[in-house]
């Protein structure tokens, strides 16, 4: 479980693919901080660590998670937003994140605005009973809000701060960045169809 609250971005050091598996190897100042089994968010996707040497730790996502997420189009140098487990007894600065992404969007644009960023995320279309005006996304492992919501995509508004620290920064329009969708409107909607399937 997570709160979508980046700690940090990691390098991609290595990434080989094993059967149709992939084996991140990521240098990261968290690395010294981690223990094999451990959780960590990698854009958002939750994944256990393997192994841990000095400044790096490995990781490894399975065919599933390729096919669901754009950790498949991670290369040797490409940064990655990484957030650790919450802990229960400490304050939840973002929203409940559980690392498992719903699927992909694209960036459809980015605009410079006085200090800030907007970025528009389409996404598919089965996806938009799950997303509200105002209501809170994981777009690469970061809790955002959503605005200016249509059936197939919505804005978000990027701070300086989270622009320089998450690998926001680096996205433009044509590239592709996993969505995990509010959970509690997940619940909600699933409790919608089930009502009316009866």
């Amino acid at each position: 479980m997570f709160t979508g609250i980046i700690e940090t971005m990691g390098t991609i050091a290595a990434a080989v693919p094993q059967g149709g598996n992939l084996e991140l190897t990521i240098h990261s100042p968290l690395a010294q901080e981690l223990k094999i089994d451990q959780s960590v968010s990698h854009n958002g996707v939750c994944l256990t660590v393997t192994a841990v040497e000095d400044q790096q730790y490995k990781t490894v996502a399975v065919t599933e998670t390729l096919q669901k997420t754009n950790l498949g189009g991670l290369q040797p140098g490409h940064s990655v937003n990484l957030e650790r487990a919450m802990v229960f007894n400490s304050r939840i600065d973002g929203h409940i994140v559980q690392g498992h992404v719903d699927g992909t969007g694209t960036c459809q644009s980015v605009t410079e605005q006085d200090g800030s960023w907007l970025y528009r995320i389409g996404f598919q279309p089965e996806f938009a009973p799950l997303i509200v005006e105002k209501g809170s996304i994981c777009l690469n492992g970061i809790s955002l809000t959503v605005f200016d919501i249509s059936n197939d995509a919505f804005t978000v508004a990027i701070i300086p701060y989270t622009f320089q620290h998450t690998n926001i920064q680096y996205l433009k329009p044509g590239d592709t960045v996993n969505l995990e969708f509010d959970i509690l409107g997940k619940y909600v909607a699933r409790q919608l169809i089930t009502r009316a399937s009866h």
